[in-house]
């Protein structure tokens, strides 16, 4: 009898914590579900949806090395909706991997976090 995946991952196949969090349900036997978000990009209204059920705003979930770069800082008046369309725009932005359990996701780093979908209290 095969497991229908109940997780998506949304991720970047070649991110170590990716292939962590990977390595971590494989062993559980938890049976998943893989969306590269660099070839299936994330349309504005999933990720505003994976946000809202992670309870996280934009900003927490930008990497911040990488928004650096990309002259992107905390406090340089974007709002949250400009922020939101710069992650679906630049995705090497978006910190990963991020995962999806019916109503409830959570960004998983570290790894362990995707415990947090599994239970009953949150």
């Amino acid at each position: 009898m095969t497991l229908e995946p109940e997780l998506t991952v949304y991720e970047k196949p070649t991110c170590t914590t990716c292939r962590k969090l990977k390595k971590l349900l494989e062993e559980e036997g938890i049976p998943f579900e893989r969306v590269d978000y660099f070839v299936e990009p994330l349309q504005e209204e999933k990720l505003r949806e994976l946000l809202e059920k992670a309870d996280l705003g934009p900003r927490e979930v930008l990497r911040k090395r990488e928004a650096r770069a990309a002259g992107v800082t905390a406090d340089d008046g974007r709002s949250d909706d400009e922020i939101l369309s710069l992650l679906v725009k630049s995705p090497e932005l978006l910190q990963r991997p991020i995962v999806e359990r019916g109503d409830r996701a959570v960004l998983a780093r570290p790894v362990e976090n995707v415990r947090e979908l599994f239970s009953p209290d949150r």
